[in-house]
């Protein structure tokens, strides 16, 4: 017997890195996958669906990752809600002890993405 379908939001502003995720995690994962294409989107989407993860890039025009995530803790409705970065950026120290989950460099491997996000996540059974 599994578990519940976990269900994850991926917010990137670039649409095929979005649709390649998205594809990855339903299809090898098997989990329920929503994206936005912005901060104030992921907000939004995250104080309606409440996630069980929110996989966010960190480089987007207007509100950035970092931005969206303080704005995410800051809300009682989300700040509950498990953050990891997708990044192309290799200097991610400051990111530990923030409460982000973990980071997962750009470019992923779509066939290992929804293992490293158990792995990061402790929800390897």
């Amino acid at each position: 017997m599994t578990g519940p379908v976990r269900r994850v939001l991926v917010v990137d502003d670039d649409e095929l890195l979005r649709e390649v995720a998205k594809a990855s995690l339903e299809l090898v994962g098997g989990w329920s996958v929503s994206t936005a294409a912005s901060g104030p989107e992921a907000e939004e989407m995250a104080r309606a669906e409440h996630p069980d993860v929110i996989m966010m890039d960190v480089m987007m025009p207007g509100q950035d990752g970092p931005t969206t995530f303080a704005q995410l803790r800051e809300d009682e409705d989300t700040r509950d809600i498990p953050v990891i970065f997708l990044t192309a950026k290799n200097n991610t120290e400051g990111w530990h002890g923030s409460g982000l989950a973990g980071v997962i460099a750009k470019p992923f491997d779509a066939m290992r993405l929804a293992a490293q996000v158990s792995r990061l996540l402790g929800w390897d059974a």
